[in-house]
Protein backbone atom coordinates (compact mmCIF):
# COMPACT_ATOMS: atom_id res chain seq x y z
CA UNK A 1 0.00 0.00 0.00
CA UNK A 2 0.90 3.73 -0.41
CA UNK A 3 -0.16 5.99 3.24
CA UNK A 4 0.13 9.55 3.02
CA UNK A 5 -0.08 10.91 6.15
CA UNK A 6 -0.99 15.18 6.71
CA UNK A 7 1.04 15.88 9.82
CA UNK A 8 2.29 18.80 11.37
CA UNK A 9 5.91 19.56 10.33
CA UNK A 10 7.86 16.62 10.70
CA UNK A 11 11.18 18.27 12.22
CA UNK A 12 8.87 19.25 15.41
CA UNK A 13 6.88 15.74 16.25
CA UNK A 14 8.77 13.98 18.79
CA UNK A 15 8.65 9.84 17.87
CA UNK A 16 9.03 9.01 21.28
CA UNK A 17 5.08 10.24 21.96
CA UNK A 18 3.94 10.48 18.57
CA UNK A 19 1.37 8.57 17.67
CA UNK A 20 1.55 9.58 13.97
CA UNK A 21 5.12 8.34 14.05
CA UNK A 22 4.35 4.67 15.33
CA UNK A 23 1.83 4.57 12.63
CA UNK A 24 4.17 5.75 10.13
CA UNK A 25 6.74 3.43 11.33
CA UNK A 26 4.16 0.24 11.21
CA UNK A 27 3.44 1.00 7.56
CA UNK A 28 7.31 0.81 6.87
CA UNK A 29 7.92 -2.33 8.85
CA UNK A 30 4.57 -3.57 7.10
CA UNK A 31 6.35 -3.03 4.11
CA UNK A 32 3.95 -0.51 3.00
CA UNK A 33 5.45 2.94 1.29
CA UNK A 34 5.06 6.14 3.75
CA UNK A 35 4.32 9.76 2.54
CA UNK A 36 3.91 12.61 4.35
CA UNK A 37 2.44 16.05 3.34
CA UNK A 38 0.90 19.10 5.24
CA UNK A 39 -2.90 20.45 5.84
CA UNK A 40 -1.13 23.85 4.19
CA UNK A 41 0.05 21.86 0.85
CA UNK A 42 -3.51 20.73 -0.05
CA UNK A 43 -5.24 21.90 -3.15
CA UNK A 44 -7.87 20.81 -5.44
CA UNK A 45 -7.04 21.03 -9.10
CA UNK A 46 -9.50 19.66 -11.88
CA UNK A 47 -11.78 18.47 -9.42
CA UNK A 48 -9.34 16.27 -7.76
CA UNK A 49 -7.66 16.74 -4.09
CA UNK A 50 -3.90 16.88 -4.75
CA UNK A 51 -0.65 17.24 -2.53
CA UNK A 52 3.04 18.21 -2.64
CA UNK A 53 4.27 14.65 -1.41
CA UNK A 54 7.45 13.43 0.12
CA UNK A 55 8.47 10.00 0.58
CA UNK A 56 9.42 9.35 4.57
CA UNK A 57 12.03 6.97 5.51
CA UNK A 58 12.05 6.48 9.37
CA UNK A 59 14.63 4.54 11.42
CA UNK A 60 12.27 3.10 14.43
CA UNK A 61 12.53 4.19 18.33
CA UNK A 62 13.31 1.43 20.32
CA UNK A 63 11.70 0.24 23.80
CA UNK A 64 14.76 0.47 26.15
CA UNK A 65 13.95 -0.28 30.03
CA UNK A 66 10.78 0.82 29.36
CA UNK A 67 11.37 3.98 27.56
CA UNK A 68 11.45 4.88 24.30
CA UNK A 69 14.44 5.71 22.63
CA UNK A 70 14.94 7.56 19.40
CA UNK A 71 17.91 7.33 17.02
CA UNK A 72 20.64 10.40 16.36
CA UNK A 73 18.77 10.87 12.91
CA UNK A 74 14.95 9.09 13.22
CA UNK A 75 13.78 10.44 9.43
CA UNK A 76 14.47 10.88 6.06
CA UNK A 77 12.80 12.79 3.59
CA UNK A 78 13.51 12.01 -0.54
CA UNK A 79 11.85 15.06 -2.08
CA UNK A 80 8.50 13.79 -3.92
CA UNK A 81 6.33 15.58 -6.08
CA UNK A 82 3.06 16.93 -6.54
CA UNK A 83 0.19 14.23 -6.97
CA UNK A 84 -3.62 13.55 -6.61
CA UNK A 85 -4.16 11.64 -3.44
CA UNK A 86 -6.48 9.14 -5.30
CA UNK A 87 -3.14 7.57 -6.06
CA UNK A 88 -2.72 6.96 -2.33
CA UNK A 89 -4.53 4.03 -0.78
CA UNK A 90 -4.74 5.70 2.49
CA UNK A 91 -4.93 9.13 3.57
CA UNK A 92 -4.36 9.43 7.23
CA UNK A 93 -5.42 13.20 8.14
CA UNK A 94 -3.22 13.77 11.18
CA UNK A 95 -2.74 17.03 11.95
CA UNK A 96 -3.42 18.49 15.47
CA UNK A 97 -5.90 20.50 16.78
CA UNK A 98 -7.30 23.42 17.45
CA UNK A 99 -9.76 23.06 14.54
CA UNK A 100 -9.21 26.59 12.89
CA UNK A 101 -10.98 27.77 9.67
CA UNK A 102 -8.17 27.02 7.84
CA UNK A 103 -7.74 23.26 9.23
CA UNK A 104 -11.67 22.87 8.18
CA UNK A 105 -10.91 23.97 4.75
CA UNK A 106 -8.58 21.43 4.78
CA UNK A 107 -11.53 18.99 5.47
CA UNK A 108 -13.19 20.42 2.69
CA UNK A 109 -10.17 19.70 0.14
CA UNK A 110 -10.29 16.25 1.28
CA UNK A 111 -13.94 15.89 0.25
CA UNK A 112 -12.60 15.81 -3.04
CA UNK A 113 -10.80 12.50 -2.66
CA UNK A 114 -12.60 9.94 -4.41
CA UNK A 115 -13.70 7.31 -2.25
CA UNK A 116 -13.94 4.40 -4.41
CA UNK A 117 -9.97 4.76 -4.55
CA UNK A 118 -8.51 6.04 -1.37
CA UNK A 119 -9.95 5.59 2.64
CA UNK A 120 -9.26 8.76 4.26
CA UNK A 121 -8.40 8.18 8.13
CA UNK A 122 -10.72 9.67 9.34
CA UNK A 123 -13.43 11.23 7.55
CA UNK A 124 -12.93 14.49 6.51
CA UNK A 125 -16.89 14.97 7.32
CA UNK A 126 -16.77 13.45 10.33
CA UNK A 127 -14.29 15.61 11.56
CA UNK A 128 -16.61 18.36 10.67
CA UNK A 129 -19.13 17.09 12.49
CA UNK A 130 -17.26 15.62 15.77
CA UNK A 131 -16.18 18.92 17.74
CA UNK A 132 -14.08 17.04 20.49
CA UNK A 133 -16.39 18.52 23.39
CA UNK A 134 -19.47 18.64 22.08
CA UNK A 135 -19.84 15.09 20.38
CA UNK A 136 -20.64 13.31 23.52
CA UNK A 137 -23.44 15.45 24.50
CA UNK A 138 -24.97 12.84 22.08
CA UNK A 139 -24.32 10.00 24.90
CA UNK A 140 -26.38 11.53 27.23
CA UNK A 141 -26.30 8.13 29.37
CA UNK A 142 -22.83 7.82 29.84
CA UNK A 143 -21.52 11.27 30.86
CA UNK A 144 -21.23 13.28 33.45
CA UNK A 145 -23.59 16.34 34.28
CA UNK A 146 -22.96 18.88 31.37
CA UNK A 147 -23.79 22.12 30.13
CA UNK A 148 -22.86 24.44 27.59
CA UNK A 149 -23.49 28.06 28.05
CA UNK A 150 -21.99 31.53 27.42
CA UNK A 151 -24.11 32.79 29.98
CA UNK A 152 -22.35 34.06 33.24
CA UNK A 153 -25.71 33.65 34.67
CA UNK A 154 -26.05 30.09 33.83
CA UNK A 155 -22.66 28.80 34.43
CA UNK A 156 -22.63 30.28 37.80
CA UNK A 157 -25.61 28.82 38.55
CA UNK A 158 -24.39 25.49 37.90
CA UNK A 159 -21.37 25.56 39.96
CA UNK A 160 -22.74 26.61 42.54
CA UNK A 161 -25.57 23.47 42.20
CA UNK A 162 -22.77 21.28 41.68
CA UNK A 163 -20.64 22.65 44.50
CA UNK A 164 -17.46 22.28 42.06
CA UNK A 165 -17.17 21.82 37.87
CA UNK A 166 -14.62 21.82 35.36
CA UNK A 167 -15.00 24.40 32.27
CA UNK A 168 -13.78 23.55 28.99
CA UNK A 169 -13.45 25.76 25.93
CA UNK A 170 -14.81 24.37 23.03
CA UNK A 171 -11.81 24.29 20.56
CA UNK A 172 -9.32 23.78 23.34
CA UNK A 173 -6.52 20.80 23.40
CA UNK A 174 -4.23 19.23 25.24
CA UNK A 175 -6.08 20.98 28.45
CA UNK A 176 -5.37 24.29 27.69
CA UNK A 177 -7.60 26.36 29.28
CA UNK A 178 -9.55 23.87 31.57
CA UNK A 179 -10.27 25.35 34.45
CA UNK A 180 -11.37 24.02 38.15
CA UNK A 181 -14.66 26.41 39.29
CA UNK A 182 -15.96 26.49 42.75
CA UNK A 183 -19.06 28.69 43.83
CA UNK A 184 -16.64 30.58 46.51
CA UNK A 185 -13.88 31.31 44.23
CA UNK A 186 -13.78 35.47 44.50
CA UNK A 187 -12.42 34.78 40.97
CA UNK A 188 -14.97 32.93 39.51
CA UNK A 189 -16.95 35.75 37.73
CA UNK A 190 -13.81 36.79 35.57
CA UNK A 191 -12.96 33.39 35.06
CA UNK A 192 -15.97 33.29 33.21
CA UNK A 193 -15.69 36.21 31.56
CA UNK A 194 -12.25 35.13 30.51
CA UNK A 195 -12.79 32.05 29.18
CA UNK A 196 -16.28 33.33 27.26
CA UNK A 197 -14.84 36.31 25.85
CA UNK A 198 -17.16 38.43 27.70
CA UNK A 199 -20.21 36.34 26.85
CA UNK A 200 -19.83 35.92 23.46
CA UNK A 201 -18.40 32.12 22.92
CA UNK A 202 -19.59 29.15 24.78
CA UNK A 203 -17.52 27.02 26.98
CA UNK A 204 -18.47 23.41 28.44
CA UNK A 205 -18.98 23.36 32.17
CA UNK A 206 -18.90 19.93 33.83
CA UNK A 207 -20.02 18.22 36.89
CA UNK A 208 -16.47 17.65 38.95
CA UNK A 209 -15.41 14.16 39.10
CA UNK A 210 -12.98 13.37 42.15
CA UNK A 211 -12.29 10.30 40.64
CA UNK A 212 -9.67 12.49 38.57
CA UNK A 213 -7.13 11.93 40.86
CA UNK A 214 -7.00 8.71 39.93
CA UNK A 215 -6.67 9.43 36.96
CA UNK A 216 -8.12 10.63 33.25
CA UNK A 217 -7.86 7.11 30.91
CA UNK A 218 -7.81 7.29 27.25
CA UNK A 219 -9.13 4.71 25.37
CA UNK A 220 -8.03 4.26 21.62
CA UNK A 221 -10.48 2.86 19.42
CA UNK A 222 -10.39 1.26 15.93
CA UNK A 223 -13.54 1.00 13.80
CA UNK A 224 -15.03 0.95 17.02
CA UNK A 225 -13.23 -1.81 18.90
CA UNK A 226 -11.27 -0.63 21.71
CA UNK A 227 -7.54 -1.82 21.24
CA UNK A 228 -6.01 0.04 24.45
CA UNK A 229 -5.74 2.22 27.01
CA UNK A 230 -3.77 4.12 29.67
CA UNK A 231 -4.05 5.92 32.51
CA UNK A 232 -3.47 9.76 33.07
CA UNK A 233 -2.66 10.95 36.62
CA UNK A 234 -2.21 14.51 37.53
CA UNK A 235 1.13 15.20 38.82
CA UNK A 236 1.99 17.45 41.94
CA UNK A 237 -0.84 20.27 42.27
CA UNK A 238 -2.25 20.06 38.85
CA UNK A 239 -5.82 18.60 38.46
CA UNK A 240 -5.61 17.83 34.99
CA UNK A 241 -4.18 14.71 33.47
CA UNK A 242 -2.90 15.53 30.05
CA UNK A 243 0.17 14.46 29.30
CA UNK A 244 1.15 17.62 27.75
CA UNK A 245 0.67 19.67 31.37
CA UNK A 246 2.58 17.02 33.11
CA UNK A 247 0.37 13.87 33.45
CA UNK A 248 2.07 10.68 34.51
CA UNK A 249 1.04 7.75 32.22
CA UNK A 250 0.01 4.58 34.43
CA UNK A 251 -0.84 1.21 32.88
CA UNK A 252 -4.85 0.44 33.57
CA UNK A 253 -6.74 -1.71 31.97
CA UNK A 254 -10.07 -1.66 29.48
CA UNK A 255 -13.12 -2.14 32.45
CA UNK A 256 -16.70 -3.45 31.27
CA UNK A 257 -18.29 0.06 32.16
CA UNK A 258 -15.16 1.20 29.26
CA UNK A 259 -16.50 -1.75 27.04
CA UNK A 260 -20.20 -0.60 27.56
CA UNK A 261 -19.54 3.35 26.84
CA UNK A 262 -17.59 1.63 23.76
CA UNK A 263 -20.44 0.00 22.47
CA UNK A 264 -22.57 2.85 23.18
CA UNK A 265 -20.53 5.10 20.79
CA UNK A 266 -19.37 3.02 18.02
CA UNK A 267 -22.03 2.84 16.22
CA UNK A 268 -22.30 6.77 15.58
CA UNK A 269 -18.83 7.08 15.09
CA UNK A 270 -18.82 4.18 12.17
CA UNK A 271 -22.05 6.11 10.62
CA UNK A 272 -19.60 9.16 10.71
CA UNK A 273 -16.58 7.25 9.35
CA UNK A 274 -14.62 8.08 12.18
CA UNK A 275 -12.18 5.31 12.65
CA UNK A 276 -9.31 6.03 14.68
CA UNK A 277 -10.33 7.74 18.00
CA UNK A 278 -9.61 8.36 21.39
CA UNK A 279 -12.01 8.27 24.27
CA UNK A 280 -11.73 10.16 27.68
CA UNK A 281 -12.99 8.46 30.16
CA UNK A 282 -13.12 9.61 34.42
CA UNK A 283 -14.56 7.63 36.68
CA UNK A 284 -16.42 5.53 34.39
CA UNK A 285 -18.24 8.80 32.59
CA UNK A 286 -16.85 9.54 28.93
CA UNK A 287 -15.85 13.42 28.90
CA UNK A 288 -14.33 14.04 25.51
CA UNK A 289 -14.24 11.96 22.06
CA UNK A 290 -10.58 12.92 20.35
CA UNK A 291 -11.22 12.48 16.32
CA UNK A 292 -8.44 15.05 15.18
CA UNK A 293 -5.18 13.07 16.50
CA UNK A 294 -5.71 10.82 18.51
CA UNK A 295 -2.42 10.20 20.77
CA UNK A 296 -1.51 7.66 23.72
CA UNK A 297 -0.06 4.69 21.19
CA UNK A 298 3.39 5.30 22.44
CA UNK A 299 2.42 5.00 25.83
CA UNK A 300 0.36 2.24 25.71
CA UNK A 301 2.80 0.47 23.68
CA UNK A 302 5.33 0.57 26.56
CA UNK A 303 3.17 -1.26 28.93
CA UNK A 304 1.97 -4.21 26.55
CA UNK A 305 3.16 -7.33 27.70
CA UNK A 306 3.01 -9.50 24.94
CA UNK A 307 4.70 -7.18 22.68
CA UNK A 308 1.63 -5.93 20.95
CA UNK A 309 1.50 -2.45 19.05
CA UNK A 310 -1.60 -0.99 18.40
CA UNK A 311 0.22 0.75 15.10
CA UNK A 312 0.57 -2.70 13.53
CA UNK A 313 -3.18 -3.58 14.81
CA UNK A 314 -4.16 -0.36 13.12
CA UNK A 315 -2.46 -0.99 9.63
CA UNK A 316 -3.66 -4.15 9.20
CA UNK A 317 -6.88 -2.78 9.57
CA UNK A 318 -5.88 -0.37 7.15
CA UNK A 319 -5.01 -3.02 4.79
CA UNK A 320 -8.38 -5.35 5.14
CA UNK A 321 -9.98 -2.22 4.39
CA UNK A 322 -8.67 -1.03 1.11
CA UNK A 323 -8.96 -4.44 0.22
CA UNK A 324 -12.63 -4.60 0.85
CA UNK A 325 -12.85 -1.21 -0.77
CA UNK A 326 -11.20 -2.37 -3.59
CA UNK A 327 -12.97 -5.07 -4.09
Amino acid sequence: MKLAFIIDPIEKLDPTHDTSVALMEAAQEMGHEVWITQAGLLSVIEGKACALLDRVYLNPVQLVDGRWVKPHSWYEIKPGSFQPLEEMDVVFMRTDPPVTIPYLYATYILDAIDPAKTLTVNAPRGIRAANEKMYALQFQSVIPETIVSESKVVIRDFVSKKGSAVLKPLGGKAGEGILFLRPDDANLNSLIEISTKQGKEPVMVQTYLPEARQGDKRIILLDGEAIGAINRVPSGGEFRGNMAVGGQVVKTEITDRDREICEIVAPKLRSDGLYFVGLDVIGGYLTEVNVTSPTGVREIDRFAEDGTRLGELTIRWVDKKVQALKG
